[in-house]
């Protein structure tokens, strides 16, 4: 006689064992209709599943997040089976839930061709419509291995021979398709009403790239249609704004082979970068930091006293000289260590705040570098603090105040907080990070500020707070961070003198407001569409002649506006007024100045602003000043 303990509290007691199902059904109808799971005393599981004693039992829907995950799981099924219906020589290998989607993997050596994924999505509407149970049975290894090598699945069967003999395997039926997994699914084909086939690609066999090249087919499943136009028309409008065809159009940057993952920053490009990182260098500034600078290649001794040597050795550059091996270094922390250690610091001295624009190589695989947001040399706007464990809260406060203060300033209103805690692979006492993770999770809930755990997910050295912020697509972009650390200034030696003339440790605050510069500057390209705030800018103006006459005056016009601080651009070349207007209106400059006769007698230049408004003749003076005013804004945060 199971009593089942719903979400609310509210418990129903049942005379022999029942199904989640029809613990849905009991509840009532419109929540059986929409059950696709459930969760029983945490794990999830299929509506067939049976309790049979006492448990908690959450029903999942397609509104839960965990049911979003259920279908993407069971589309990805839907999508083998009418692959292989159609292409019936193709074995399927492994298909899991990603963001927005799912992927499948089918070693088929005719290949499929893009035309293909138009027949396959089709037939998977026909198999939705035929509303197919979807069971789920259990066998053993041994026979799973042969039943599959019968099916002519030899993939399928390699993954199973890996596991364990004495293991029970799960297997899903739907129609005359038969796959191995561990679910849970939805309980028929007929849930699955909103996906989209949306792209082919290669993959090797286990990620190996010994192994043969198999082709993965991407898609993306939601929970109505609604949903799904509404993910469509957002990829559509991020295609749109993608950094790397804007900074084609623009002449901003670009990447080559003999460089992979390294940025070659044009003139215009390079501006934006220049003005990125002399904001933030105000921003410190203005904030007690003292900038440093630190070498690029450290001996590896360092590397492996800190820590980093056995986390992160595979991912570091790496050289020799004079028999002594150096990496390139990935991160600053341990070389501001160093800095710290020259000389013998008090409390008084602390806080002490040291920031860096430093250089840094990791080598990431080739196939998740993407444009400049993902690259092997970035440049982090880097800082650390070394302070007392009584001085952890204000300093923490105040670096949450200006992060937040910071990403408004460049547009960005919504910005998510999580909190990361220790990892599996760490450092340090459980004492230290019991410390650590408390300060952090104090210092959230004393500004009252609502974050979301992330167990598992902090620095080897210590636990750290993310600030994912979301661009104008909703789309989230994590960027700054400020983690605790007691652990390696006492690896590396650093130490201060306190009240009573005694020896301590000072903790380290490793922090980040936009992280990489070359990925914020992306992320910055991709929010604004190139359509960057005057202050921004590479270019705020480009002023052009309508005629010949006008030529030495527009010359003349330039250097002065030049003098005067802005970045401006003039065109002469002898083309039509209208033609100039367009192609420039399309680099999406903040003006464009137009000289004709009239403004070349007065003195004067025509103003355009960006999307067409005409602001009308005036002064360079009466120019200067406005653009002048739209650039001070940038020095409202201190």
């Amino acid at each position: 006689m199971p009593i089942i303990t719903l979400p609310d509290g509210t418990q129903k007691t049942f005379e022999q064992a029942v199904s989640v199902a029809q613990v849905a059904k009991s509840i009532g109808s419109g929540l059986a209709k929409a059950a696709l799971a459930g969760e029983v005393d945490g794990e999830l599981v299929d509506t067939s599943f049976l309790i049979k004693a006492d448990a908690s039992l959450a029903i999942i829907t397609a509104s839960d997040e965990k049911g979003l995950e259920v279908i993407r799981h069971s589309t990805a099924h839907l999508l083998a089976q009418a692959t292989q219906m159609l292409y019936p020589d193709a074995q399927v290998t492994i298909g899991p839930v990603i963001d927005n989607g799912f992927y499948y993997d089918f070693a088929y050596s005719d290949g499929f061709s893009e035309g293909d994924l138009a027949k396959i999505e089709k037939n998977m509407h026909k198999l939705v419509k035929q509303n197919l149970k979807i069971e789920r049975f259990e066998m053993g290894r041994d026979e799973a291995v042969q039943f599959l090598k019968d099916k002519g699945e030899y993939y399928k069967a390699e993954i199973i021979e890996s596991i364990s003999a004495d293991q029970t395997l799960f297997l899903y039926k739907q129609g005359d398709f038969i796959d191995l997994c561990r679910g849970p699914h939805v309980p028929s084909t007929a849930k699955l009403r909103a996906f989209k086939l949306m792209r082919l690609a290669g993959a090797y066999w286990r990620g190996d790239s010994n192994n043969e090249m198999l082709q993965r087919v991407y898609g993306t499943a939601w929970a109505t249609k609604q949903d799904l136009e509404t993910h469509l028309h957002r990829l559509e409008e991020a295609s749109k704004r993608d950094h790397r065809k804007i900074g084609k159009i623009q002449d901003l940057f670009h990447m080559q082979e003999e460089a992979p993952g390294m940025v070659f920053w044009h003139a215009k490009g390079w501006t934006l970068y220049q003005l990125l990182e002399q904001y933030m260098r105000d921003i410190f500034k203005d904030n007690g930091y003292q900038e440093v600078h630190t070498p690029q290649l450290i001996d590896k001794s360092l590397w492996e006293k800190s820590g980093h040597w056995d986390k992160f050795g595979d991912t570091m550059f790496t050289t020799s000289s004079e028999n002594r091996d150096y990496a390139v270094k990935p991160m600053n922390c341990p070389a501001h260590i160093q800095i710290y250690n020259q000389g013998l610091k008090s409390y008084r001295d602390l806080p002490l705040r040291l920031a860096e624009f430093g250089s840094c190589h990791r080598n990431e695989p080739s196939g998740t570098l993407h444009g400049i947001m993902r690259v092997r040399n970035f440049v982090q706007d880097d800082g650390h603090i070394f302070c007392t464990s009584k001085q952890i809260q204000d300093e923490v406060s105040t670096f949450i105040d200006l992060t937040f203060a910071v990403y408004k300033h460049f547009g960005f209103d919504k910005v998510d907080i999580n909190l990361s805690t220790r990892p599996e692979n760490r450092v340090g006492s459980d004492e230290v990070w019991d410390k650590a993770e408390a300060a952090l999770e104090e210092a959230l809930d004393t500004k009252g500020i609502k974050w979301e755990l992330q167990e598992g997910e902090g620095a080897f050295y210590g636990p750290k707070i993310e600030f994912v912020l979301k661009d104008c697509l909703d789309r989230q972009w994590q960027c700054g961070t400020l983690q605790v650390d007691f652990s390696m200034p006492e690896r590396l030696g650093a130490q201060f003198i306190d009240e009573d003339s005694v020896k301590q440790t000072p903790v380290m605050l490793h922090r980040a407001i936009v992280g990489s510069l070359e990925r914020f500057v992306g992320i910055l390209i991709e929010h604004y569409e190139g359509a960057y705030p005057c202050w921004l800018a590479p270019i705020q103006a480009v002023i052009i002649n309508i005629s010949e006459k006008q030529a030495d005056f527009v010359v003349g016009m330039t250097k002065k506006l030049k003098k005067q601080g802005l970045r401006i651009i003039s065109d002469l070349r002898n083309e039509k007024i209208g033609f100039k207007i367009r192609e420039h209106s399309l680099q999406r400059y903040p003006y464009i100045l137009i000289v004709g006769n009239r403004e070349m007698e007065k003195g004067q230049i025509s103003v355009r602003k960006r999307g067409g408004e005409d602001l009308g003749a005036m002064n360079i003076e009466v120019f200067v000043e406005k653009v002048n005013q739209e650039t001070l804004l940038k020095k409202q945060i201190k």
